[in-house]
């Protein structure tokens, strides 16, 4: 670990994929590989499945993306919307700090239906870079 970062990804927590048929693909995320929806239906914008047991507490996922949904924060012809990566959220504050520090933009979200806080950068090709961490105290109600 860079000790002038004092942060350091642990696990890939989330693949996300814009979608052209998102029922189609939840059909076969959920039905052909056998992947347990966690939220969204094929009227939502966005569908996640979940994967293994992740990274403190952050549950691996794969979200599907109807390809109309907000705008991709990605590059224009990717058919990535972003990568996830898993931190503990006691490194989340140094995230922030390293980034404006070196003056890398971002914007942060938190999940509350799922505890999760996620702090967004683009790379040098335009895709979206996610550094998440759950925490208890984020969770809605």
């Amino acid at each position: 670990m860079n000790p002038d970062r004092g942060f350091r990804p642990r696990a890939l927590g989330e693949i996300a994929i814009r979608c052209a048929d998102i029922a189609a693909m939840a059909d076969f995320y959920e039905n052909t590989i056998g992947l347990q929806r966690l939220s969204g239906d094929h009227n939502s914008g966005i569908i996640f499945f979940g994967i293994a047991e992740g990274f403190g507490g952050h549950t691996a996922v794969l979200a599907l993306f109807r390809h109309d949904a907000a705008p991709p924060q990605t590059g224009a012809g990717s058919s990535l919307h972003h990568i996830a990566l898993s931190l503990p959220y006691s490194e989340q504050d140094a995230v922030r700090a390293w980034y404006d520090r070196i003056g890398q933009p971002y914007r942060v979200e938190t999940f509350g239906w799922i505890g999760w806080q996620g702090i967004f950068t683009q790379d040098p090709e335009g895709n979206t870079v996610e550094l998440v961490a759950y925490d208890a105290s984020l969770k809605d109600g």
